[in-house]
């Protein structure tokens, strides 16, 4: 979707539509999110099926939503796009409620922590910064499909999976997210989804099996294998859902915030000029302007156990709440010019990777990819120039670009 000053007249509110994908992929949400914030911040809608669900749009009720487990649980779903209960609710990391949910993410942590990413860093910063050659060597470069392997050049060894597997693992993970979207289509929604699910947790199977029979592995899935859920071993299926858990939550960040970067700085080359002639000691803030800047996903949503009293709208037990980051993350009250990309804004609380106990547990992870991508792109490149239609990805739930064909000037 595109990132553009929302401060236009308010849109209509008999037209405004969460749900439906085209305007993320042709529109701009910003106008609508600014119009909820400040004339019906708790916002129902139905979803074409009749189901009703509730939007919160600003940054103290999103964070209110996502801090509060006890009444807005994650054991039904997280995306707007599955509005039954998931088939994982209940088993996958970010499927579960406390205390169920701090077994998964204490048993894993360890594997995803910034002391280990830095111990990584050394060769993660020579693939990204090969990649960034790479693209400046081929003159034009579709810098949104180049990204798409940033997450695997991060995560793929912490993971364990084979870098032989990593470009369609990229590939299949984003599909299994936006199965509508043309870039990822092959038919129809349901083909996609089976097509993606069937790699992936076919690649997951062989890999636990391996794992079963060379415990010696030191990675994610065995930490996965070796933990307890209710005092018990983890079953496979407990760990199958938890590695895919896992490379859903690693995929969506790096490269979405990548490409909004790059969209951004050819669109204002000012501003990547200010960028490299600053201080580099305060890219870091650069890194966090770039994740509330781009808000890689839209919302997460919650069910309420109990019934609710909010914005004076009463949610019934059991009602579904989509909670926007995307517009949390341009709080007026919150962000001074939030339509601004203020490449050393500070303070700068964004909620880019969620809040509370479900806040991202690969958030190490995507920090470093992004900010290794930026200090390269610093160090590497003097200018980018649009060469070609910026296409984005039709999606409720993630804000991303699966078209961004751009000529890098070498530094």
């Amino acid at each position: 979707m595109r990132l553009t000053d929302a401060s236009a007249a308010p849109v209509p509110l008999d037209g405004i539509d969460l749900y439906g994908t085209e305007m993320y992929r042709s529109g701009d949400p910003h106008a609508v999110w600014r119009t909820l914030r400040e004339k019906a911040p708790v916002w129902r809608q139905e979803a074409p099926d009749g189901t009703p669900f509730w939007s919160v749009t600003r940054y103290r009720d999103v964070v209110d939503v996502l801090r509060d487990t006890r009444r807005f649980s994650s054991e039904h779903s997280t995306m707007l796009s599955v509005l039954e209960r998931d088939t994982a609710a209940g088993r996958a990391i970010h499927l579960m409620d406390p205390p169920r949910h701090s077994q998964v993410r204490g048993a894993t942590i360890s594997a995803l922590s910034m002391r280990v990413m830095r111990r990584h860093e050394p060769a993660i910063r020579e693939r990204v910064a090969k990649l960034v050659a790479g693209a400046i060597a081929e003159g034009q470069a579709d810098m949104a499909r180049l990204v798409t392997m940033l997450p695997m050049l991060v995560a793929g060894e912490l993971m364990g999976i084979p870098q032989e597997k990593w470009t369609e693992a990229a590939h299949w993970t984003v599909a299994s997210m936006a199965p509508e979207d043309p870039a990822f289509s092959i038919g129809d929604e349901a083909a996609t989804l089976r097509a993606a699910h069937v790699f992936l947790f076919s690649m997951f199977i062989e890999l636990i099996q391996d794992r079963r029979e060379d415990p010696g592995t030191e990675d994610l899935i065995s930490l996965l294998l070796g933990m307890e859920v209710d005092g018990r071993p983890a079953t496979d299926e407990e760990v199958l859902v938890n590695c895919y858990a896992f490379i859903m939550g690693a995929n969506p960040t790096i490269p979405q915030a990548s490409s909004h970067l790059v969209l951004t700085m050819a669109e204002n080359p000012d501003l990547w000029r200010r960028i490299r002639e600053g201080d580099r000691s305060r890219l870091g803030l650069t890194l966090e302007e770039t994740l509330r800047w781009s808000s890689p996903v839209n919302h997460l949503l919650r069910r309420t156990t109990e019934e609710i009293e909010l914005g004076g709208h009463v949610i019934p037990e059991g009602g579904l709440v989509a909670a926007w980051i995307g517009s949390g993350n341009r709080d007026e009250e919150i962000f001074p010019d939030p339509y601004v990309f203020d490449p050393w804004r500070t303070p700068n609380q964004h909620i880019a990777f969620g809040f509370g106990s479900h806040r991202c547990i690969g958030n190490s992870p995507a920090q470093t990819g992004v900010q290794l991508l930026l200090e390269e792109l610093v160090e590497q490149v003097e200018s980018f120039e649009l060469a070609g239609e910026v296409r984005h990805l039709g999606s409720n739930f993630l804000n991303g670009i699966t078209h961004l064909p751009v000529i890098l000037r070498p530094a």
